[in-house]
Parts: structure tokens; sequence; C-alpha cells
């Protein structure tokens, strides 16, 4: 790397010690033993990876502690918190975010220097974290509007609500430690569930700033967070049978695994962000200036270590030698640096084995007959391997078969779309696919074929998960359930009702009810 030009606002003044933990509503001193964090960027002009600070390393106590501290609080559905009006538990999640606001830059700084985001990629999303959970708190407010009321069918009155679920154990990634994350626990937590929630491996010291808030604007339980590694920590509470939700984003295998450890898996709900394989399909008639910005941008932003990532590229044959040399030509031209340098599109990865995965994979392809197709694929560097081009990709190499979550790229050429059609069929993902063309005759039956293999069909456009707003999910090994602003309020819940005849008795009962508001479910009361 270049001598390291840093900013002093983007300085780490001092070393985090991370030794509070939040069980049951106190913030307690750990004493055990630590993990240490180091960023794979260097803050000196000779190479050595930045010892940021520790964490607690935790295991079965404070694990089995911590799912009483929420069974407690859930108390059978009968605690201060799922109990509580919807009004409350939206005041206590507005004071949470209003916290959360002032811990902007200290966040935001953690986020370049643990996982290696860019500077306005931290702040974005911080930003649309802190929207997300203000579009969940007026989601909620209108889903709560909508069922103030009673329906009446064969002189039976309802009033219908939805009621949480009871535990969940939300298990975050390091790509987007931050949002990601809150798109689990936040939806969770407003519904009136209690929460046992472990951070990421990477991306861990950006939530200790946070804990006071959580023990601040939530009753005792509500949540509580834990350190450690998955296996130590999740695996205990799993084994229980006690916890209602697993929420995950991750893998599938870590997924599977922790779902059978569950006794009784037939009463889990599982709220799962998995892998994905997404293509790309570049028709002969795409426009390939657009269509190469997109596939830049879907390839390569935070250095493909997203799930919504592009991971293969079919091209048709007629245009890929031309896409190909105008594609390796944009990707050799990105630049590379520091998360707060100015225009830096690849930034270090924050895994230290990361650029040796990626050069195995490039070996493979070779081997069997691939070249890198870009001069600078494949370099090199510290904490860095400059994103490779592999052309022509088959079926028997690696970097076809394996998610590569990283800066490689390969391009398979095609010559009747049957081919690309057929590989997304026998996948084990299903999650979003990206379709370059301009002919509608072409495009019309693809759509309506696509659209029953991914759940997501982004014409002349760049896979992705926003906007929050519209429903983000996958089939097969990509996803279960839906998380969106929407959805995830209803994934983190359940209809519940109550129900009676409509006789003298029954209305005279509920009137009072009604007049008297002692009941928090049966209330007509709306929300403004």
């Amino acid at each position: 790397m270049n001598k390291v030009n840093l900013p002093d606002q983007f300085q780490i003044t001092e070393e985090i010690h991370q030794k509070q933990y939040l069980i049951n509503g106190e913030l307690k001193t750990w004493s055990g033993s630590t993990a240490e964090i180091y960023s794979s960027i260097s803050s000196t002009d000779t190479y050595k990876p930045t010892f940021l600070g520790t964490v607690p390393d935790m295991g079965e106590p404070e694990a089995l502690e911590a799912l009483d501290a929420a069974l407690n609080a859930y108390s059978k559905g009968q605690g201060v918190w799922p109990t509580m009006q919807v009004k409350d538990r939206i005041e206590c999640m507005e004071n949470f975010v209003e916290k959360m606001s002032t811990k902007r830059e200290e966040i935001v700084n953690l986020l370049m220097w643990e996982i290696g985001k860019s500077l306005p990629d931290s702040q974005k999303e911080f930003d649309r974290t802190v929207e997300y959970i203000h579009d969940t708190i007026e989601d909620y407010k209108q889903l709560d509007r909508n069922s103030s009321k009673f329906q009446k069918h064969d002189g039976v009155y309802a009033h219908v609500k939805r009621g949480p679920l009871g535990v969940v154990l939300c298990l975050g990634p390091y790509n987007y430690p931050l949002n990601e994350t809150f798109a689990l626990l936040i939806p969770a937590i407003i519904m009136g569930n209690t929460t046992i929630f472990k951070p990421a491996k990477h991306g861990v010291l950006l939530i200790t700033p946070l804990l006071e808030a959580f023990q601040s604007s939530f009753p005792k339980g509500v949540v509580n967070v834990l350190f450690g590694r998955g296996r130590a920590v999740a695996a205990p509470i799993m084994k229980t049978g006690k916890v209602d939700v697993l929420a995950l984003i991750g893998n599938s295998k870590s997924a599977n695994a922790l779902q059978d450890q569950h006794p009784k898996s037939n009463r889990l709900r599982l709220v799962l962000g998995l892998e994905a394989k997404n293509p790309a399909i570049v028709l002969p008639d795409a426009d390939l200036d657009l269509t190469i910005n997109e596939c830049i941008a879907g390839t390569l932003s935070f250095n493909g270590q997203r799930c919504t990532a592009l991971k293969v590229l079919y091209v048709h044959e007629d245009i890929v030698e031309e896409f190909n040399k105008r594609f390796a030509k944009k990707v050799d031209a990105l630049k590379f640096g520091n998360p707060w340098e100015d225009g830096v599109k690849l930034t270090p990865l924050p895994e230290p084995d990361k650029p040796q995965y990626i050069q195995e994979l490039i070996k493979d392809a070779k081997e069997k007959g691939a070249k890198v197709v870009n001069k600078k694929g494949g370099e090199l560097s510290e904490n860095y391997i400059w994103p490779a081009v592999v052309y022509p990709v088959s079926k028997d190499m690696r970097v076809y078969q394996e998610e590569q979550f990283g800066p490689i790229i390969p391009v398979v050429p095609f010559k009747n779309i049957e081919e690309p059609l057929d590989d997304m069929a026998e996948s084990n993902y299903g999650q979003q696919v990206s379709l370059f063309g301009k002919d509608i005759y072409a495009l019309a039956p693809l759509i309506d074929t696509l659209v029953n293999l991914v759940c997501r069909v982004n014409l002349n456009s760049s896979c992705q998960r926003g906007p929050d707003v519209y429903p983000f999910t996958g089939r097969k090994d990509s996803a279960q359930s839906t998380l969106s602003v929407h959805d995830a309020l209803r994934s983190f819940s359940i209809r519940t009702f109550v129900a009676f005849k409509d006789n003298e008795l029954n209305t005279e009962v509920v009137e009072q009810l009604l007049e008297a508001k002692v009941s928090n479910f049966v209330s007509t009361d709306y929300i403004l």
C-alpha cells in the first residue's frame, strides 16, 4: 500500500477494551478471557495490522444467564414488554434511536477500521439503519391502526392483532454488522419479543457504543447482549429448546447446525438471510455502457462481500469479447485505498485469509482452462488481492461452484438462453438476478421464468437489498421468511385474536373493557 494518510478525525486514539455486557437490564463487568480485535488496515507506513482492542470471550454460563433473563422478561407472555401498549413500546424505541443517533461518528469510524468499509458506505449504513428504525416505527403504527377494530362473520366478532412469539436469538453478519443485524433485532424487539443478541466476529466493537442505549431504553431482560464465538454462546442456548425464533444472517451451514441443536425444531420460527450466487444475464442487445457500470457496482461494491453481490456473469457469446475488454479495463481503473480516502472503491479485506482463498480460486480456474483477463487481476498486497475477472468459466471450477464473497468475477459465455436458466434452476440458491437487455419480446418470457427461480429480478440494474420497504427474501438455501420494513414485523409476530359470539352479555362485557381501558390488547385506541 501507499504511505498511510490518516486524517486526525479518523485516528483510533485509544484501544477499546470492552469489559461490559448487557444481561437483565444490567451492564455487567467481564473479568474472564478476552478475544483480541485487529484491523487489516495499517496505521503505519510499514504494513502491520492495527490492534483495536478486546471483547469478552464468553461461554455457556453467560449464554444461559442471558437466556434466563429473556425468558423472565417474556414471563410466559405475561411480562411487562409483551403485554405493554403499542404506543409505549414505540416510545421506548424512539428513545433508543435518539440515543443511537448521538453515536454516529464513533460507529462510522469503527465500521471503517473493523471491516474496511469506505467512509461514504459506512455513513450510509449508519444513516440507513436510523431511517430503517424510524420507518419500522411508522409501519408498526399503521399496523396497529389497521387492527384497532372488530370484525364480524357468522355471528362471531373478532378483534385480530399481531402478538409476539417469545424469545429471539439474533445473530448478525460481519458485512453489514449494524444495518442487517438491526433489520433482525429492531422488528423482533418492537413486536414484543425478548431478545439475546450476539454481534458478528468482525464488526463487534461498533456495537459497544450502543450498550448503554439498549440498557436505558428498554425494560430489563428485553435486550441481552453477549460476546463470543457462536459455537460457544449460541449452541448452548439452542440446546435448551427454550428459544422461539432463530434470527440469523449468515450461511446455511451455521443455520442448519443451530437449528439441529433445538430439540423441538417444529416449534422454532426461522428468520434467515443466507448465502446467494446471484447471476447477471447479459443479452446480445444490452446497452454495454450501462451494463458494465451496473456490473461493476454489482460485483465489487464492498469488494463483493455482500449476499446480494453479482457473483457470476453470463454474457452472450456475440458480445462477450467486447464486454470483457471494457469490463476488465474498468475494474483495473478502480481506486484502491484506505476507507477514508476520497474516491476509493476498493478497500482492505477484513478477513486475513480471504486473499489466499481468492488466490486458490484463481489457480483452480487457470488449471481448468480459464484466464484472468484484466492486467491487475490477482495482484497481492498485505491486506488485499486485486479483483480478478476470470474467463471462460465452466461448471467444474470452484469459482463457479462456491460463493466467493470477495473480489473475483467469473464470466460464463452462453449461446442459448436455456443455459443460464438451467444453471439457475439447478443452483442451491435463489435470491436475485440482474437481467440486461432492451428487446421486450426477449425480456418478457425471461422475466416470467426468472420470477419463479429467484425472488427479485433487477432489470438493467445490479442486485441489491434496498430500498428497505421492498421484500428481501430468497428461495432454496438463500433465505427463510421475508425481511423488509413491512414484512419483518410479520416475520417476528403471529396473528392472535379475541373472539366472542354476538349476544347481550358479550356486548356489555366488551363495551366495558373498551370504556375502562384496562386491557392493552382489547383496545380500539388509534395511534396518531
